[in-house]
């Protein structure tokens, strides 16, 4: 799963006007992944390239225990949280941000081949949405258009930002679906997942900073009437 992954993001940040900013839930919806990629550069987690090892692609993860075990990402889910009670003086917006980085762990589950772990080892979990194309991609547009359209609905501003936010998402997620497969593991491969990454949360904090929860302007409105 790709974008997929925020559409937690959107749902925490149309759910609630306590929680964290719009680009900070972003980061907190892939953070493992930012995570599992800086580490491959690095060499502390690894993957390769296996054609056909899935229907959907050919990514073998076959070593990451410290961001995609069940433990790890619970653990990377709580430095968020206590990054976000630091940040903001409230536990609301911590939980809600553990859950959103927990969130990762439980959709990979779905989607990928048994290369998950609990709490590393060899046990393998995943239930392989993977090489069932057309279930797998139905699944994430579904996630990612649903919350989409939940967090329009639940906030108010220009509609141009957040439209330019969701077209960029739909183009990078079709060029992983149907653009060129890998044909290896490396630097390139690592530091344009990073990028994509990092293009679409700056262009969340462009929406985030000109979009408002409805009942932000609700409380606002009444203040100004009194």
């Amino acid at each position: 799963m790709f974008i997929g992954h925020f559409s937690a993001a959107f749902v925490a940040a149309a759910a609630s006007r306590r929680a964290p900013s719009l680009p900070t839930l972003f980061v907190g919806a892939q953070l493992v992944d930012w995570g599992f990629f800086t580490f491959t550069l690095i060499g502390l987690e690894q993957m390769r390239v296996v054609p056909g090892i899935t229907a959907m692609n050919p990514l073998d993860l076959y070593f990451m225990p410290y961001t995609h075990s069940f433990l790890g990402t619970a653990v990377w889910g709580l430095a968020f949280a206590l990054f976000a009670l630091a940040r903001w003086r409230d536990v609301v917006p911590a939980v809600i941000g553990f859950f959103v980085v927990l969130s990762h762990w439980i959709l990979d589950l779905v989607t990928h081949r048994p290369d998950l772990t609990v709490a590393g080892g060899e046990h393998k979990l995943g239930l392989g949405l993977w090489d069932y194309p057309w279930a797998a991609i139905s699944l994430e547009l579904v996630l990612i258009l649903g919350t989409f359209a939940y967090f329009m609905s639940r906030t108010r501003g220009p509609i141009a930002p957040p439209l330019i936010l969701i077209s960029v998402m739909l183009i990078m997620q079709a060029i992983n679906w149907f653009g060129p497969e890998p044909t290896e593991a490396g630097p390139a491969l690592y530091l344009t997942a990073l990028l994509s990454f990092l293009i679409m949360t700056l262009i969340a904090a462009w929406v985030g900073a000109t979009r408002w929860h409805k009942r932000e302007v609700g409380l606002a409105v009444a203040s100004l009437q009194r």
